[in-house]
């Protein structure tokens, strides 16, 4: 007879914990900043990796890893009042600054930038970072789903897109660029954005890869997600010997699609028109699994994480997009919209019926 399945486990709300791709990783052993230990993640171990855009890089190592199902939260989610988000860009300020990105890629600086606005909330005490993830999961699902609670602050993500996958030396990364409501065609800058990116993903792995093993193994691929597509293309590599995680993240982080092109140009621009740090967003969320020799690294979009301020704990939310020179500002905008609106309702929820109503001013505050 067939063994039967392990029930579902349910743990005290700030009990540390991660939850990636089935795997429950509880008891919290060390974490690491990789920055100043950055071979960490090849030394042995089983690790939750959460990297923000601003290049913090930390690393928590759990003991206890196993199969299992989503580990049940203690009570309903209880998420901020829907009307208590704030941006850190209105409307027109997100349009000037796409005009200002447009005006540096006609004086020849730069390709493309990630132009992003910060979403945050007052965070209810009763919020759970698991009951979040059981919403997600049920009404968002994505690919690269998962949670990290560390004891005080918490990441929950519904990442559709890959930023590093690694199995022994062979590294797969997917850059998604490119938006379009269902059925909806995308703009005809979509595509050459997508393959300026696809061309940076591929240059950053070259860095680290063996020489004549990079290849595009898809290009320009539609995938649909829950209110929303994506173009989509993926590029593998083989590591030279002698390459861990240290040189691998160092080539390749952040990840192009959240960035631009040049990158370093990109990053540049980003940090004076953006006025406040992403955090998370943007990042990289997932695991490292240093005795199996793998790990999977979703870039941070769609992906909620918790901050402590003088005024209270807050949940923060970031949406963006890419902007080149046929961008037009207001739509760049409602790209913006399109890309938070599904998920700021569901996490505006409150009780156990797991969808709020539609937010109808959030953005633009």
């Amino acid at each position: 007879m067939s063994e039967e399945p392990p029930a579902p486990v349910m743990f005290p709300p700030d009990t540390p914990m991660a939850y990636f791709n089935g795997l429950l990783a509880t008891d919290l052993a060390e974490t690491v900043d990789l920055a100043k230990d950055p071979d960490a993640l090849d030394r042995g171990g089983w690790w939750a990796v959460v990297a923000t855009f601003e290049g913090g890089l930390n690393a928590y190592r759990f003991r206890d890893v196993r199969p299992s199902p989503r580990p049940v939260p203690s009570g309903p989610w209880l998420g901020p009042a829907p009307g208590s988000w704030r941006s850190s860009l209105d409307e027109d300020g997100y349009r000037s600054r796409v005009l200002a990105i447009k005006e540096r890629i006609a004086a020849g600086d730069v390709y493309q930038v990630n132009l992003c606005r910060m979403l945050s909330a007052p965070l209810p005490a009763q919020a759970q970072a698991l009951a979040l993830a059981a919403v997600l999961a049920t009404e968002n699902p994505a690919p690269y789903e998962g949670m990290l609670h560390t004891g005080t602050d918490w990441v929950v993500t519904a990442s559709p897109e890959l930023y590093l996958s690694r199995a022994g030396r062979l590294v797969t990364s997917s850059p998604m660029k490119g938006t379009a409501a269902p059925g909806e065609e995308f703009a005809p800058k979509d595509y050459p954005e997508n393959i300026m990116i696809t061309d940076l993903v591929r240059n950053d792995l070259g860095r680290v890869a063996a020489a004549g093993t990079v290849r595009v193994v898809a290009l320009l691929d539609r995938q649909e997600h829950p209110g929303l597509a994506h173009l989509v293309s993926t590029v593998v590599a083989e590591l030279r010997p002698g390459v861990g995680w240290r040189d691998l993240l160092a080539s390749t982080f952040p990840a192009g699609s959240i960035s631009g092109a040049p990158k370093h140009t990109a990053l540049r621009i980003i940090s004076e028109l953006e006025p406040v740090p992403r955090g998370p967003y943007c990042g990289a969320v997932g695991y490292v699994d240093a005795d199996a020799g793998t790990g999977v690294l979703a870039v941070g979009i769609r992906t909620f994480f918790t901050s402590t301020t003088p005024h209270g704990a807050r949940l923060n939310f970031g949406t963006g997009a890419g902007i080149t020179y046929p961008s037009d500002p207001s739509a760049e905008w409602a790209e913006t919209q399109l890309k938070a609106a599904r998920l700021i309702a569901l996490s505006s929820a409150v009780g156990d019926a797991g969808v709020g109503p539609t937010p109808s001013r959030w953005a633009g505050t």
